[in-house]
């Protein structure tokens, strides 16, 4: 499939979610890393006017879930995270901020993702990592 035609699939869910709600859209695909981006809004302040963690969080395991679905090497299972871990190193107030997942291990079972969220600069606002477990489809 495309990089054009998969980033509009990964994109193309019309349900309420969390990602919906957050404005999250994937918006670089390759062959080992899946990219999404947010926008930065009083909406997602904390009291003092940055980013609030937990929505950086909520952007760190959605692109790594998303790419551990993406990549996964069987259709016939689902993926579910199963711990997050991260650093949060830089304040932003506005603009967007990146996420891309790299996978660090790929097995069948487990997988494990290094997520950088990154600034419109470049500059590392956060580093996570995000452990992921594929189980069969009920």
């Amino acid at each position: 499939m495309e990089k054009e035609e998969l980033l509009k699939l990964m994109n193309g869910s019309e349900k309420e979610s969390l990602m919906r709600t957050l404005e999250i859209d994937f918006v670089d695909v390759g062959d080992n890393f899946l990219t999404a981006r947010m926008p930065v809004t009083p909406k997602l302040h904390q009291p003092d006017g940055v980013l609030h963690g937990g929505a950086t969080f909520a952007l760190a395991e959605s692109v790594g879930s998303a790419a551990a679905y993406l990549f996964n090497k069987s259709k016939s299972t689902m993926v579910r995270g199963i711990e997050m871990s991260g650093n949060h190193l830089k304040g932003i107030s506005e603009g967007y901020v990146y996420a891309k997942a790299i996978p660090v291990h790929n097995g069948r079972t487990t997988q494990i993702w290094e997520i950088k969220v990154t600034n419109e600069a470049g500059d590392l606002i956060s580093s996570c990592k995000l452990t992921t477990l594929t189980l069969p489809k009920k």
